[in-house]
């Protein structure tokens, strides 16, 4: 699974507006980032239409988060900008249906999204911004093996 730039995006500057009391300019998300302020803005209108920011206008201006950090789940995230996250051909895996030997591909890709929302499900924005990450998320890290890019 690839996570698109916009999705990674998105949820740093989530992570910058958690960190923050105030309403936080769209200009200053993408510098404290380093992002591309174009594109950011695009995403953060994103983020206000699913709910995640609500955004003001003028001198005092910005965007806030519309919820509490520790209520936003990263799996809510990457759904609002990213659509659902274990799609096959942009079907859900549950409803495709394989013929001869590959019969029982859909029972992986289901697997898949099991596993994808056994941990972006029950990480939220505050954990991360805390560094205190469930242990959905390290029993996986602390896995020597998961730190290894495998290759062809």
């Amino acid at each position: 699974m690839q996570i698109p730039a916009k999705a990674e995006y998105a949820i740093r500057a989530l992570l910058t507006l958690a960190a923050s009391n105030t309403s936080v300019s769209a200009e200053h998300l993408a510098a404290e980032q380093q992002l591309p302020a174009k594109f950011l803005g695009a995403i953060l209108s994103d983020l206000r239409r699913g709910g995640l920011v609500t955004s003001q206008r003028g001198p005092e201006g910005g965007f806030k988060l519309a919820h509490d950090p520790d209520t936003i789940m990263i799996a809510d995230i990457l759904r609002v900008v990213s659509g659902p996250m274990a799609g096959v051909r942009g079907m859900r895996p549950e409803t495709l249906n394989y013929g001869g030997d590959a019969t029982h591909l859909r029972d992986v890709w289901v697997a898949v999204r099991a596993a994808l929302r056994e941990v972006l499900e029950h990480v939220t924005l505050g954990q991360v911004l805390r560094g205190d990450l469930p242990v959905s998320v390290t029993r996986f890290t602390s896995d020597p093996d998961a730190w290894i890019t495998r290759q062809l």
